[in-house]
């Protein structure tokens, strides 16, 4: 696999959201294929942590750029500190919601923030990113989802919403882009031991089950089945197939998805 990216998607990859759980196994991956890569995340000493990490198991070139991706700035900064080099594989994988509570629990401001970052930004990235590949005739997008896109639910409206939105413009670009090479995926994740997952479940006092996906298993299998869009659902049985909740009404499907995410 680690040759066929390089010479389908190389020289230079960038990876939104990248200093951490799946966003760095994303990195390493990519550096393993010889591909010299971009980070972005907010937390500088983390980012510049996985940088030097991956330089040295890797030997690529590695740049960091500190980001909020919710800024409204951040995607024309990103694009201005990437201009002298080919982008040819962009991964976002920004945009966690570390506490799920009501909507009128978490005010207005931090909501709008999460749809700038999960919303916004991912469609700027993709069209200033995504533009330049179908030029070439060569390229790749990942956009990192959730399971919670898949219905309304309890303490997801904004956090679903946004990952809804991913969900059906990452298919969208696949539908238009792919008859320019550039390949494009929608990874629908479940529960993938992260940071993140375990900051969350840590704040109720809980410990990250048994079994569940590692970031790197998530990392290699997106970037192995990359080509195989628009969608891929990590660890289901059928990863092209349809949505869980497909088969259900809309009642049900919002119910059965209030019921799930109050359990994790």
């Amino acid at each position: 696999m680690t040759a066929k990216l390089a010479d389908k998607y190389g020289p230079w990859g960038v990876v939104a959201g990248g200093s951490d759980g799946v966003g760095a196994a994303f990195a390493h991956r990519i550096a393993a294929a010889g591909i010299n890569v971009v980070l972005v995340a907010r937390r500088v000493p983390v980012l510049e942590a996985c940088a030097d990490e991956i330089r040295a198991e890797h030997g690529v070139d590695v740049r960091t750029v500190a980001l909020d991706l919710s800024a409204s700035d951040a995607v024309a900064r990103l694009v201005d500190a990437t201009a002298d080099v080919e982008v040819g594989l962009f991964v976002y994988n920004a945009g966690a919601d570390d506490i799920s509570v009501p909507f009128l629990d978490k005010d207005v401001d931090t909501h709008l923030s999460l749809v700038r970052r999960n919303c916004g930004a991912v469609l700027e990235a993709a069209y200033r990113f995504g533009g330049p590949m179908v030029e070439r005739e060569r390229g790749g997008v990942v956009l990192v989802t959730s399971g919670a896109a898949w219905a309304g639910g309890a303490s997801l409206a904004a956090y679903g919403a946004t990952k809804a939105f991913d969900l059906v413009l990452a298919e969208s670009l696949w539908a238009e882009w792919r008859g320019h090479n550039v390949d494009v995926l929608s990874l629908v994740l479940g529960m993938t031991d992260t940071p993140s997952l375990r900051r969350t479940l840590a704040a109720k006092g809980d410990a990250a089950p048994d079994g569940i996906a590692t970031p790197d298993d998530v990392a290699e299998t997106a970037l192995r089945h990359l080509g195989d869009g628009p969608t891929w659902i990590h660890g289901a049985g059928d990863p092209t197939g349809p949505s869980p909740l497909g088969a259900l009404p809309r009642r049900d499907a919002v119910l059965a998805m209030s019921r799930s995410w109050a359990e994790e």
